[in-house]
């Protein structure tokens, strides 16, 4: 796999913690908010770029895929969020303004799914553009 293809994975892998960081910031994640994701996933992040991964299907499925993947985890998502955070800091280049308001767009609708954004969401989302502004 090249370089940029392995990179491209792990970023959506990355925002795959990151969108389940949002969803689990009040300690529940709710089938609306997984509902919401899958929505954005193909609305909006399967167009992003032509990355695919080893089994030749768009890398941006990868977000679902590791979301589902750590509900059945027993971690807390700020851990997750700071696994988004260390990605972001190595790889600067691979978030482009247009793609970090997509990014910030995604996190603040899956936070509004169920019953609008809760104090922990919030705060989550705010970390988000914090990080994206520095």
């Amino acid at each position: 796999m090249l370089n940029s293809e392995k990179i491209g994975n792990e970023f959506y892998q990355n925002l795959g913690k990151l969108f389940y960081a949002v969803a689990m910031a009040d300690n529940n994640v709710r089938p609306k908010e997984v509902e919401r994701l899958r929505k954005y996933v193909r609305q909006f992040w399967l167009d992003v770029d032509d990355v695919e991964d080893e089994f030749h299907t768009d890398a941006a499925y990868q977000i679902e895929i590791v979301f589902d993947w750590l509900e059945g985890e027993e971690k807390e998502g700020d851990e997750y969020f700071n696994e988004f955070k260390d990605f972001y800091k190595d790889h600067p280049e691979k978030f482009s303004e247009s793609l970090k308001k997509l990014i910030v767009e995604t996190a603040d609708s899956i936070a509004n799914s169920f019953a609008g954004k809760n104090r922990s969401e919030m705060l989550t989302i705010f970390k988000l553009k914090q990080l994206f502004n520095h």
